[in-house]
C-alpha cells in the first residue's frame, strides 16, 4: 500500500475562506469569521469534554483519598468523600470553562490540574499541623498572586519576549506529550520493571481495552484522511458504543483498584469501567465548597514554608498555561504574524482567576487543558466550543454516571491524533542554527520524557540564554528571559531548597 503524502493530508489548522457573520451568536464569536461553524464548535466542545472528562473521576482519586494531618479527608469527615470532591471538580471546571468562552471567547477549556493536585496531597497536606482548608488557602494565595502579574501585564510581557521559534518548540512537545499521555492511559504503552515504558503488558499488546484503543484510533484516522466531518466525535463515540457491548458480555472489570493499587487484572479497563451500574441522575454534594482556610495554612508552613509552597504553585501554573494556550491556538490557526493571540490577556486573567477558583471550590487549582487541542481539531475555533464543554461539566455534577461510563480507551486516540496534528509544525523550527535548534530539542523531548509541559519549556528558555550568552549575543535577550531563566533553575532545584527551608 502507497504511503500518503503528510503534505496532502487536510490540517485542522487550516479553516475555511471566512464567511459574513449569519447571526448575533455567530457575530459574537465571530465563527464564521474564523471559518467554522456552530456545528464545528459544538462537536469541538464534545470532544474536548470527553478527552477532559476524566478529571471528575481521577481528581477525587488523587486528593480524595489523602487525609490531611489531622486525619480528616477533603470535603469533612473521617472517610474519603469522592462524590463531593467529584461534583466540585465538575462544578469549577464548568463554571470556568464558560467563562472562557464567554468572555475570552478562547477555545480553551479548564479543570483541576493534575501535577498540582498531586503536590497538595502528597507534599503539603501532610506537612505537621496542615488542613485541607490550608493546603486549598496555599491554592488560593497562589491565584491572588499570579492575577496580580496577570492585571500589570508581567505574565503579557513574559509572553511576548519568547522567540517566536520557541513558542513553535512548545507546540511541537506538547503534541508529543499528549500523544504519550493518550498512549499511556490506554495502557497501550504502560511501565515495566527492565524498562521505562513497554509495549502493552510484558511488550505485547492483550485485552479487549487495547482493541477498543486500537479500533477507536484507527476510524479516527482513517475517517479523517477521508475528510469526514466529525471523524473524532464518530470515533469517540464508536468506540464507546463498542467498550459498552464488550464489557456487557465479557464483563471484564477494571484494571486496578479504585485507588490505582494491585493491577492484578491486566485485561481490564484502565480507570472507567463502562457499563451503566447505576441510575443515571444523582444529586451533587457541594461539601467542598468554601472549606478553605488561607491564615491556617500560613500558620502550619510558617511565612518562609508557605511562600515556597505558593512560589512552586505558582512556577508551574504559569508556564504551563503560556504553553497550553500557545499549542491551542497554533493549532486552531489563532496566532498572528508577529505571534500574538487574540483576547491573549482575557485568556491569562481567566486562567489565573481559576486557581483562586479552585482553592475556594476545594478541589485544588483550575487550569488550561491541553486537551482543548483535540476539540481544535475536530474544528472548534472560537469560545463557543468551551462554553459546551462547560454546560456538559455543570451537567455532569448530576449526570457522573454517564461521564464515567466513557473509559480511557475510547476518547484517548483523539490526543494521539491530536499529538500528530501538532508535531507537524517541527518543519517551521530551523534545525541549521545552534540557537535555534538545541533549545527546540530540549523543549521538545523533555515534555513527554520528563511527563511535565513546563519542565520542557524551563529547559529550553535556560538553553537559550546561556547559548546567546556563550556566542557573544547576551545584549539580545530580553532581560526577561534572563529573569525566567533564573526562576527555572530556581523551580529545578526546588526540592532542595525546600529541603533546606522546611
Amino acid at each position: 500500500m502507497q504511503q500518503a503524502d503528510p503534505s496532502s493530508l487536510p490540517s485542522p489548522a487550516a479553516p475555511p475562506a471566512a464567511r459574513a457573520p449569519r447571526s448575533g451568536l455567530d457575530r459574537y464569536f465571530r465563527i464564521s469569521e474564523r471559518g467554522s461553524t456552530v456545528g464545528r464548535e459544538i462537536r469541538g466542545g464534545l470532544v474536548t469534554f470527553f478527552s477532559m472528562c476524566y478529571i471528575v473521576v481521577l481528581n477525587p482519586l488523587i486528593i480524595g483519598t489523602v487525609p490531611d494531618s489531622t486525619g480528616m479527608y477533603l470535603g469533612g469527615g473521617t472517610e474519603p468523600n469522592l462524590p463531593a470532591v467529584a461534583a466540585g471538580t465538575a462544578l469549577i471546571a464548568g463554571l470556568l470553562s464558560v467563562v472562557m468562552g464567554a468572555w475570552a471567547k478562547f477555545p480553551l477549556a479548564l479543570a483541576a490540574g493534575l501535577g498540582l493536585n498531586a503536590y497538595l496531597a502528597y507534599s503539603v497536606v501532610p506537612l505537621p499541623g496542615m488542613t485541607w482548608g490550608g493546603a486549598m488557602g496555599m491554592v488560593l494565595l497562589e491565584g491572588v498572586v499570579i492575577l496580580a502579574l496577570v492585571l500589570t501585564g508581567f505574565r503579557r510581557a513574559v509572553f511576548s519576549a519568547v522567540p517566536p521559534f520557541l513558542k513553535t518548540a512548545i507546540a511541537v512537545g506538547i503534541g508529543l506529550f499528549i500523544a504519550f499521555l493518550g498512549l499511556f492511559n490506554a495502557k497501550f504503552v504502560t511501565t515495566a520493571a527492565d524498562t521505562p515504558v513497554q509495549l502493552g503488558n510484558d511488550g505485547s499488546l492483550i485485552g479487549w481495552p487495547t482493541a477498543v484503543f486500537v479500533v477507536g484510533l484507527l476510524l479516527m484516522f482513517v475517517l479523517w484522511i477521508r475528510k469526514v466531518p466529525g471523524a473524532i466525535l464518530i470515533a469517540i463515540v464508536t468506540a464507546t458504543v463498542l467498550s459498552l457491548i464488550v464489557e456487557r458480555v465479557l464483563h471484564l472489570g477494571a484494571f486496578s483498584a479504585a485507588d490505582g493499587t494491585d493491577p492484578g487484572n491486566p485485561g481490564g479497563w484502565a480507570m472507567n469501567v463502562p457499563a451503566m451500574t447505576e441510575f443515571p441522575v444523582r444529586m451533587p454534594d457541594f461539601a467542598t465548597l468554601f472549606t478553605v482556610d488561607p491564615l491556617g495554612g500560613i500558620t502550619a508552613a510558617g511565612v518562609i514554608g508557605a511562600t515556597v509552597i505558593v512560589f512552586s504553585l505558582l512556577l508551574a501554573d504559569f508556564f504551563d498555561t503560556m504553553g497550553t494556550m500557545v499549542g491551542v491556538a497554533s493549532g486552531a490557526g489563532l496566532v498572528d504574524e508577529a505571534g500574538d493571540i487574540p483576547h491573549s490577556q482575557r485568556i491569562l486573567v481567566v486562567d489565573s482567576a481559576a486557581a483562586i477558583a479552585g482553592g475556594i471550590g476545594g478541589v485544588s487549582s483550575n487550569t488550561s487543558f491541553v486537551e482543548s487541542t483535540s476539540g481544535v481539531a475536530e474544528g472548534a475555533r472560537t469560545g463557543l466550543a468551551a462554553i459546551v464543554v462547560g454546560v456538559l461539566f455543570l451537567l455532569s455534577t448530576f449526570l457522573s454516571p454517564l461521564v464515567a461510563m466513557v473509559p480511557y480507551e475510547a476518547a484517548t486516540p483523539a490526543l494521539v491524533m491530536v499529538g500528530f496534528l501538532m508535531m507537524t509544525q517541527i518543519t517551521d523550527i530551523d534545525f541549521s542554527d545552534v540557537e535555534v535548534a538545541v533549545p527546540s530539542f530540549l523543549t521538545i523531548i523533555l515534555m513527554p520524557f520528563a511527563y511535565s509541559i513546563t519542565v520542557g519549556m524551563g529547559a529550553g528558555f535556560v538553553m537559550y540564554v546561556l547559548i546567546r550568552v556563550v556566542r557573544g549575543k547576551a545584549r539580545e535577550v530580553h532581560w526577561l528571559m534572563y529573569l525566567i531563566a533564573v526562576l527555572f533553575v530556581a523551580y529545578f532545584l526546588r526540592g532542595a531548597i525546600e529541603g533546606l527551608l522546611l
